[in-house]
């Protein structure tokens, strides 16, 4: 299959992701298709007043650029889509079946960084680690930061690797009975480099990364399905198996504040805006809420997706805007300093995998899975913004 670039999109001859239409045949229909059919099958419309939703100016915010066909990302848990993660404007890893693979979209070359189907024996030795290693770890959740990659798996599994450095040196499972939901890298409220993984037996687990030890544990009183701490390493936001979610101490898993707001059973994303005054949570209720720590009585914007559940968020590093990622077809960036009312959405055929913008902002990567539309969508940031940022 070949890849699909920008030139061929403005030419006419392909859409986004190859694809040619006959004339009696447009996009436009079977897009109109497949929504019936989601409107017929879905769940009952939820208890939601329009009040609340935010008036959307449509815009283009980031253009399209690439869609690399010739890969596979993949996920192996339908309820957990963070399988992709971009380190710089050119550089995404992500998950391909029982790899974890580089792709470098400056030369358009995929790297097999490490096979988890084998047997994976740890090159360091660390207290609680494994050291005979692990055996055919199905891969739950992945996060991929600062040189390092971090992958949990369906029993409990949790490898680290460093990307500059062979081997991989850790293989630990803290628990055997609970699948890692969630992975997170973060500097502690001290500056350390942790990470945080949270499971669905309701536990929270902290690990120092110097050492690899436990450094906290919080018990739940719900699955938890994803986390996300605060810029300055205070606040930890838990959300999962209820519609409620947690603003929670990330020193000692105290309730800070309850999360009133979502409507159906299960939250599945959570980020915070650098400016760690907000955050947002994404339900299967199909909303992402936006919050502000300084009054929690109520979400302050909400954002509706189209017809499915939100499953993955992503802040800039700028703040300036944020992805929020369906279980398929459509993600969603808003403008954030319009006060998200300006929005681009992108609209494609395929199972999500996962959604990452690099760290300088000028790239986003989306993850689509199916056994058609498989593969990697790159988009890059447009600049003709500088006057509004300038305006607000």
């Amino acid at each position: 299959m070949e890849d699909v670039s920008a030139a061929d999109v403005r030419s006419g001859a392909k859409d986004i992701q190859g694809m040619k239409w006959r004339t009696k045949t447009t996009r436009e229909k079977v897009r109109q298709r497949i929504l019936q059919y989601h409107m017929r099958n879905c769940r009952e419309n939820v208890p939601q007043s329009d009040k609340e939703h935010k008036t959307i100016k449509k815009d283009c915010l980031y253009d399209f650029r690439w869609y690399a066909r010739s890969i596979s990302p993949s996920f192996s848990n339908s309820l957990l889509r963070n399988m992709v993660w971009a380190t710089s404007k050119n550089d995404v890893y992500f998950m391909s079946n029982f790899s974890a693979v580089h792709w470098s979209s400056l030369t358009c070359t995929k790297t097999e960084i490490l096979d988890f189907s084998g047997h994976i024996v740890p090159i360091e030795k660390h207290p609680n680690s494994s050291p005979e290693g692990l055996t055919a770890t199905v891969v739950s959740t992945l996060a991929v930061k600062d040189k390092l990659l971090l992958a949990g798996g369906y029993q409990g599994q949790l490898i680290v690797k460093y990307l500059d450095k062979p081997g991989v040196s850790l293989c630990a499972r803290p628990t055997y009975d609970a699948t890692t939901t969630c992975i997170e890298i973060n500097n502690s409220a001290s500056g350390a480099l942790h990470f945080i993984a949270s499971y669905d037996d309701s536990v929270v687990r902290e690990f120092d990364m110097e050492t690899f030890q436990l450094s906290n544990y919080f018990h739940f009183n719900r699955p938890v399905y994803h986390t996300s701490l605060s810029p300055d390493g205070r606040l930890l936001v838990v959300v999962g198996a209820d519609p409620v979610g947690m603003l929670v101490d990330a020193r000692n898993g105290m309730a800070v504040s309850s999360l009133f707001g979502h409507v159906l059973d299960y939250s599945y994303a959570s980020a915070w805006h650098p400016d760690g005054q907000t955050f947002a949570t994404g339900n299967e209720d199909k909303t992402c809420r936006v919050w502000d720590v300084r009054n929690l009585s109520k979400s302050v914007t909400v954002l509706n997706g189209t017809f499915g559940s939100i499953m993955s968020m992503r802040y800039t590093s700028d703040g300036r805007y944020m992805a929020m990622a369906e279980q398929e077809d459509f993600v969603h960036i808003l403008y954030v300093k319009s006060g998200y009312v300006v929005e681009q959405e992108i609209d494609f055929f395929g199972v999500i995998s996962g959604v990452s913008f690099s760290p300088d902002t000028e790239s986003l990567f989306i993850g689509v899975k199916g056994s058609e539309f498989c593969g990697l969508l790159e988009f890059g940031r447009r600049h003709n913004y500088s006057y509004l940022d300038a305006m607000i």
